[in-house]
């Protein structure tokens, strides 16, 4: 018999309430649920306009996000890229990055290795201001 694990993402519990980012943000983390190893992996929801009000970095962890639906900016240190669906941006561990949806929203899925468990990032409370 084969060896994998079979998860739907939008029925992993959703943490953005423990941080209180609910209802503006949807973010489940299935690294746990997988049983992964040496990844992680992610579904982000952003509300429409929303800004994420910090920014944050990785000491070990390079991360790929890739737009599902919606569209997005992303700040990358200094930089402010548009993201539209099915754009994936790769982001190294030492680049500072902080998400805003676009007018209808934005869903992500963010894929990040090595696994790191907790305690990886570094952020920055209202890092992106205009």
């Amino acid at each position: 018999m084969a060896d994998y694990t079979l998860v739907n993402l939008k029925e992993v519990e959703d943490q953005a309430p423990r941080f209180g980012m609910s209802p503006n943000m949807e973010m489940r983390m299935a690294r746990v649920a997988l049983g992964l190893e040496n990844s992680g992996v992610s579904y982000q929801r952003l509300a429409p306009s929303f800004r994420l009000p910090f920014g944050h970095k990785h000491n070990r962890q390079e991360e790929v996000y890739v737009v599902v639906g919606g569209s997005a900016r992303v700040k990358l240190d200094d930089e402010v890229v548009d993201l539209r669906p099915w754009d994936a941006v790769r982001v190294p561990k030492d680049t500072m990055r902080g998400f805003e949806a676009g007018p209808e929203g934005v869903e992500l899925i963010a894929i990040g290795a090595p696994n790191t468990g907790p305690g990886d990032a570094d952020t920055v409370q209202g890092w992106w201001s205009d």
